[in-house]
């Protein structure tokens, strides 16, 4: 095991969120009581869950009776019995009319340079506007409005005036084809779209509302498509004061099956988790500046948005390539925004340590990292960690899902950090491992009320495997420090005479090859050893490796039980739209199976590639 990268200095741990919270709680030790307090956090569950909400400073219209309702069964927990409250009063109305109106709320850049800001005032206007437009749409709270859109400005206020009247926010991916997106838009029933004429990549308008319009003829709930923000008048609209249940947005996730899943989360239970991750993981400061590098259709945009707003922080999007026109385009814009906070996928630190050069950056103002997605390999990770980071940044590496639209691991900043560690359990979350799986053994306010339109899906999906826990489909371990870790997808696992090895171990073994920049592996059958593995590898420019070496470098890396009975050398691995790696189309490739739906893929020109030996 690798030893400690980060260690907290008392001079940056005494000054942090959590370490005030557990001072408030009695612990007055953030070395000796972490683990304490996230003990409490469990067992007192309902207390911690009641408690935090004050911590928070969470606005309620009236007041919740009860934490926690487990009446019909903890698969149908309700949270925050009695209570009403709306995001938008806590996100925006409230900023926007006091003394943080004049703060910066949105900065927003496109690729071709152009920029918007607004001040919380300037956004509560734009919101107040759409949200009285929509109000003569004779709409109903709870009916749903998607949002097919870029990551711009427009796409926040959309959200918040959806909020704001009650309505339903239904967030996809504008990168989706018009079938993936005409299939969300039937599931979810929207009537209405916000949408945008073309996107910009690479310095290509891409259009976009065409196939809006194209997806939205098979579906006939969809009464009006804006390609602009309608406006409305500037007449003051409070936001509708809702049960803490009520629903507050739809996000789409991929099953094993690749049939989409549409989750449901509430008002209470989006606030609460997404407030909780930036106040004690993230640690807002007053003057933060949060990029993280997402999309408004992916669980990091809303999550993003809504965590810092809630506290008046500042959040910047970035519409666009990652590394165009300059691979150096993320590090020009962290060091001229003067960006605190910065969240990316190990997928792009991957790319971007092939072909940008940071050392010509100031990262000064930087004071957290952050990423999730996917399991980190150590040499991408201490790259950011050295280059980025300056090896004084702690990378507060978090993993939960879209489902939670939070997470259940993530490091305190407290906390010493190995490499490619996710810390702990997070506080309030029940994180446990059963049989290698990572599971939640007690419900959490965030957790999606159900599968769109099919409660059985979602109690085989979630709470079948381990009757009472939540299965969460991921493999993890803890090491002898109590270091918690993930190791890719359980159900991806694979087990080569008696041996199991998750797929990220073998990656990160490929990775340590100094030829080899990506790499996927997959599980195939195998007549002897039950199951073999196949590897797959992007190579850094120039390099030549045969595939002999690299199948004996894994051998050398993991023991000769191992060794992959192919390893593949492609241009590319297909990717969802948050990054991470599809090994089930891998595999389905690999042994020449019906691809089924390609809709979550974000480039599916990569399976055209030499996927089979």
């Amino acid at each position: 095991m690798s030893d400690w990268i980060w260690q907290p200095t008392p001079e940056f741990a005494t000054r942090t969120n959590v370490f005030r919270y557990m001072q408030r709680l009695g612990f007055n030790s953030y070395e000796r009581d972490r683990e304490a307090f996230l003990r409490i956090s469990v067992e007192h569950l309902e207390e911690f869950w009641g408690d935090l909400a004050v911590e928070l400073g969470v606005e309620w219209s009236q007041p919740f009776t009860k934490v926690l309702d487990t009446s019909r069964g903890v698969e149908w927990a309700r949270w925050y019995s009695g209570g009403k409250l709306n995001i938008a009063a806590n996100t925006l109305d409230r900023h926007a009319r006091g003394p943080a109106s004049g703060r910066m709320a949105i900065v927003s850049e496109c690729e071709d340079g152009s920029r918007r800001e607004l001040t919380f005032a300037e956004l509560g206007r734009e919101v107040t506007q759409v949200a009285n437009a929509l109000a003569d749409l004779n709409l109903e709270p709870g009916d749903r409005v998607a949002l097919v859109m870029p990551m711009v400005a427009d796409a926040v206020t959309a959200l918040y005036a959806c909020f704001k009247l009650g309505l339903v926010p239904v967030l996809i991916f504008a990168g989706f084809g018009a079938g993936a997106i005409a299939s969300r838009l039937e599931n979810s029933g929207a009537k209405v779209i916000f949408t945008a004429e073309h996107l910009t990549r690479r310095g290509k308008q891409i259009p976009l509302l065409s196939k809006v319009q194209e997806a939205a003829r098979a579906c006939p709930a969809v009464q009006h498509i804006f390609c602009e923000l309608p406006k409305g008048s500037d007449k003051p609209r409070p936001s509708l004061a809702l049960d803490s249940e009520a629903h507050a947005l739809m996000l789409y996730t991929s099953g094993t099956t690749g049939k989409p899943k549409g989750v449901v989360h509430t008002h209470a239970g989006a606030l609460m988790q997404t407030a909780k991750e930036i106040y004690l993981a993230f640690d807002h400061q007053k003057n933060d500046r949060f990029f993280w590098l997402s999309d408004i259709g992916w669980m990091m945009g809303p999550w993003s948005i809504i965590g810092n707003h809630h506290f008046g922080g500042t959040v910047f999007l970035y519409d666009g390539a990652p590394d165009y026109p300059s691979p150096n385009r993320l590090w020009e814009i962290l060091e001229r925004d003067r960006i605190t906070t910065f969240g990316v996928s190990p997928t792009a630190i991957r790319q971007l340590m092939r072909t940008s050069d940071p050392s010509r950056h100031d990262f000064s103002s930087l004071r957290l990292l952050g990423s999730t997605g996917e399991p980190w390999d150590e040499v991408s990770y201490r790259w950011f960690f050295e280059h980025i980071g300056g090896e004084r940044c702690p990378i507060i590496n978090i993993s939960g899902g879209t489902e939670i639209i939070g997470c259940f691991l993530f490091p305190l900043p407290i906390q010493s950090l190995k490499p490619c560690t996710l810390g702990a359990p997070a506080p309030g979350m029940a994180t446990e491992i059963k049989d290698g799986y990572l599971v939640c053994a007690k419900p959490a306010p965030s957790m999606t009320r159900g599968i769109w339109g099919d409660p059985e899906r979602y109690l085989k999906t979630y709470w079948s495997r381990f009757p009472g826990y939540w299965d969460h489909g991921d493999w993890a371990s803890v090491d002898e420090d109590g270091c918690w870790f993930l190791h890719g997808r359980a159900d991806e696992s694979m087990n080569v005479a008696g041996r199991k090895v998750g797929p990220a171990e073998v990656e990160d073994a490929l990775m340590a090859h100094p030829a080899v920049s990506e790499a996927a592996v997959i599980g195939v059958p195998d007549e002897v050893k039950g199951e073999a593995i196949v590897a797959y590898a992007v190579l850094k420019p120039a390099a030549q490796p045969t595939e002999a070496e690299l199948i004996a470098h894994i051998g050398d890396v993991l023991g000769a039980p191992f060794r992959p009975r192919a390893v593949l050398v492609v241009p590319d691995l297909p990717k969802t739209q948050s990054g991470k790696v599809v090994r089930r189309l891998l595999r389905q490739k690999y042994l020449g199976e019906p691809l089924g739906d390609l809709s979550t893929v974000a480039n599916p020109a990569s399976l055209h590639d030499r996927l089979q030996s």
